[in-house]
């Protein structure tokens, strides 16, 4: 069972790593274990949080794996601005990669927000 694969959150994150991954090729060698290392990662972070909380039991589990993957939004989003100020990105990268990060946390943060409305929904029925 591998409910994360039918999440566009999960699929999405994906398709943002593969970009991420080919970009970052041309970033300096000397920031392979910095800012590339940490945007690796960064962006990892959010697809790896949805499907550990797709797959977890409960929905406050799943919740806080969203949270840990909205922090990882955030902090991609950083290395971004980052990136492009040292001109480690060109604007038409940027714009590439802010434009499907601002997408994928539309999603993430659209997922959280059923899963918490679903909550509150299921103990109206409980009370």
């Amino acid at each position: 069972m591998k409910p994360h694969r039918n999440l566009k959150a999960w699929s999405d994150s994906i398709l943002l790593i593969k970009d991420l991954y080919f970009i970052t090729r041309s970033f300096p060698k000397e920031e392979l274990f910095g800012i590339t290392s940490q945007m690796r990662r960064a962006a990892l972070s959010i697809p790896l949080n949805v499907a550990e909380g797709a797959a977890r039991a409960s929905k406050k589990e799943f919740v806080r794996f969203l949270d840990i993957a909205i922090g990882s939004i955030a902090e991609l989003d950083t290395l971004f601005f980052i990136s492009l100020e040292l001109e480690f990105l060109s604007d038409e990268d940027f714009n590439l990669l802010n434009g499907k990060l601002d997408l994928i946390g539309k999603l993430v943060y659209g997922l959280k927000r059923k899963i918490l409305e679903e909550e509150v929904v299921s103990k109206k029925k409980d009370v």
